[in-house]
């Protein structure tokens, strides 16, 4: 019996109802948005060794053991990590609250060697240079940092008991849609009233930004961070894992990088009269950055981030500001988002737009 087409009232209600009851499933869901939108990227990473375990065993048992390595490879390391930064960023705080180091780098500086010749040669050209305002803007600065990661490493580890409650419900979340991906991919596509090919590249955008900033920019920063602290801590430079872990969240920043950490140390470097080791890690960096950047980052990353440096910077710096620390990831995927959307209209719609006359 074929149905037939309501009318336009009762059609405007039950949009209305539907309208109605999606806002509402959003607001309840609103308190679990990253933890959901967290579960289903690392899903779609997941899925290779889900599937690969599927074949081999049953669907629950493989969802069980690739949960279990996202614990083993996720949760156990961050644990300790979380409890020795917080160790570390305390130290560095207790050490800068109590001393004036405007004052010590200031008087270290102008009985420098290096600076007084320098000061001595500007000085016949008529410049004259004033440590004073840079030296406690870097003070200031250290203390900042330090005062800032402390406070929010102290934060993870006093909710120690919510970020594992969290966790395992991320994983419990991560269990079931590694068995059901496909019917909610399914179910949201029959929703959806874009066609399903614009839906599915919609999707495949997002799991590739999602994919290349996850494995290939985290790999990369990570790299970075540990061989950077690893050179802090073989050059006798303080707070060695702080300092690393500034290194690798740099490390996402395209432009900025690692340098902004070990520029400033091998200058440091070469006016503590320490040339060798000064040019020594500028070298370093030089290397680590062309390794990663030219070699590394390309072989993981590939072309999935089709976006200029600039908008790539500017999206992660403006999801850091609205979002956080997880705005490393949102900012990419809303700027991803926009531009496919863009490319979708252009191509598919644009030419269905008409503009009315305008008399000159």
């Amino acid at each position: 019996m074929p149905s037939r087409r309501p009318n336009s009232l009762v059609l405007t209600y039950f949009i209305f109802l539907f309208f109605l009851s999606i806002l509402l499933m959003l607001r309840l869901l609103w308190p679990f948005a990253s933890l959901l939108i967290l579960s289903y990227l690392l899903t779609s990473l997941s899925q290779p060794v889900y599937q690969y375990l599927s074949r081999h065993l049953a669907k629950n048992f493989a969802s069980l053991v690739t949960c279990s390595l996202i614990v083993v490879l996720v949760f156990v390391p961050l644990i300790f990590f979380v409890a020795a930064l917080s160790s570390e960023a305390y130290q560095l705080f207790q050490a800068t609250r109590g001393t004036n180091i405007a004052e010590t780098v200031t008087v270290y500086i102008e009985h420098n060697p290096v600076f007084i010749r320098l000061e001595d040669l500007l000085a016949g050209y008529g410049i004259v240079l004033k440590l004073e305002e840079f030296t406690s803007t870097l003070s200031n600065f250290s203390t900042d940092i330090a005062k800032f990661i402390y406070t929010q490493a102290s934060l993870w580890a006093g909710s120690i008991i919510t970020f594992i409650l969290q966790f395992m419900m991320m994983i419990l979340i991560i269990f079931f849609l590694l068995i059901e991906q496909d019917k909610l991919v399914n179910f949201l596509l029959h929703l959806s009233p874009l066609p399903n090919n614009h839906d599915r590249l919609l999707i495949r955008k997002f799991e590739k930004i999602a994919g290349a900033i996850l494995v290939g920019n985290g790999i990369c920063g990570v790299i970075q961070g540990v061989l950077g602290g690893l050179a802090f801590a073989a050059l006798g430079l303080g707070s060695p894992l702080l300092w690393g872990c500034i290194m690798g969240i740099l490390a996402f920043l395209p432009i900025v990088g690692i340098g902004a950490i070990l520029g400033p140390a091998a200058v440091l470097l070469i006016i503590q009269g320490q040339i060798i080791q000064g040019v020594g890690l500028a070298i370093f960096y030089i290397l680590l950055s062309m390794i990663i950047e030219y070699l590394l980052k390309p072989k993981l990353v590939g072309n999935q981030v089709q976006m200029h440096t600039i908008l790539v910077f500017l999206s992660i710096l403006g999801g850091l500001n609205v979002f956080g620390i997880l705005g490393i990831i949102y900012g990419p995927l809303i700027i991803t988002g926009f531009l496919t959307l863009s490319g979708i209209y252009v191509e598919n719609y644009e030419q269905f737009v008409t503009y009315d006359d305008v008399d000159t």
